[in-house]
């Protein structure tokens, strides 16, 4: 897949994996959080890693409060704080909601994790312009507070100190 990759997410940064389809981006962002095997070299991490991804891992049966707190039993995490826009959803069963919606409930999942760690792929896509910029405000927050993200994405990123690394780089 590629050759001589190496990167680094230590507090407060931001890594951008960059590249066309097919290239690879979500591949190794499942590899990061122990769901791929690499071919060849290791992963190492400390802490807790949150993941979202196209994989909606909410409930689709249940509505999205019980949807959430699943999850914020199983990481022993705070109540969702209500920065996603979601308090208006609680009751509509997951299956109902729209992409959007659906990426919101995904990064506000991540985001109440309490996970040092962020892996997120393609964490823009289905947001219009306000929810792109809160999304991003809430990354930024999470580093600022000595969080690291991973971010898999075709969109460009309006986030300072962004560590990109083009994924066509390291293709053999």
């Amino acid at each position: 897949m590629f050759r001589g990759l190496s990167l680094s997410a230590g507090p407060g940064s931001i890594v951008h994996l960059a590249g066309p389809n097919g290239i690879g981006k979500s591949s190794l962002i499942r590899i990061l959080a122990g769901l791929l095997r690499p071919f060849a070299g290791t992963v190492e991490r400390t802490g807790g890693v949150a993941l979202a991804d196209e994989r909606l891992a909410l409930d689709g049966h249940q509505p999205l409060a019980q949807a959430l707190a699943f999850w914020q039993r199983i990481d022993g995490a705070e109540p969702m704080d209500g920065d996603f826009g979601l308090s208006d959803l609680l009751d509509v069963p997951v299956r109902y909601l729209s992409t959007g919606q659906r990426k919101r409930a995904a990064l506000a999942r991540v985001a109440a994790s309490g996970a040092p760690l962020w892996l997120l792929d393609e964490p823009l896509n289905g947001l219009d312009t306000y929810w792109m910029c809160k999304a991003q405000a809430a990354i930024d927050a999470h580093c600022r507070a000595g969080g690291a993200v991973v971010i898999a994405s075709h969109q460009p990123l309006a986030l300072e100190a962004v560590q990109e690394i083009k994924l066509l780089d390291f293709k053999p």
